[in-house]
């Protein structure tokens, strides 16, 4: 997935600015509708959770048909790194094709921060858009 180092990311990460606001990364696999990581500023990737997005309020920043062409479908925006706002449910909610129970989180603002961040957890993560393979370590 390319990137900076290990010690360039903690770097940026220790340096972020801080508000009442998280930090995501779109995590698209196909068939799945889990959104992605979102994380606390100045925390580490590995302590991120991965969520559902309720779109009740806002929709997700990809929100676009899954057979549109390409750049311009449902996931283009995969491994986008995102500052966004909202607030967490206190529920779980299922996500049938991945068999999880993963945290609800209800969107209500996001801007674009990166569009190529490299890694996510490790400079050893590896993509494979049918199935899950970037986990917190």
């Amino acid at each position: 997935m390319g990137g900076p180092t290990v010690e360039e990311r903690d770097a940026k990460i220790a340096s972020e600015p801080t508000g009442d606001f998280f930090y995501g990364r779109r995590y698209y696999i196909e068939k799945t509708r889990f959104w992605g990581y979102l994380r606390k500023p100045r925390e580490p990737w590995k302590r991120a959770k991965l969520v559902i997005f309720h779109e009740d309020r806002k929709t997700n920043p990809d929100r676009l048909p899954e057979d549109g062409p390409p750049g311009q479908r449902y996931g283009f925006d995969s491994n986008y790194e995102y500052r966004i706002w909202g607030h967490f449910t206190g529920k779980d909610d299922y996500e049938p094709n991945s068999n999880q129970f993963l945290p609800g989180f209800v969107l209500t603002r996001y801007e674009v921060l990166d569009r190529d961040p490299g890694w996510l957890f490790s400079p050893s993560d590896r993509f494979d858009r049918f199935r899950i393979t970037v986990y917190p370590r």
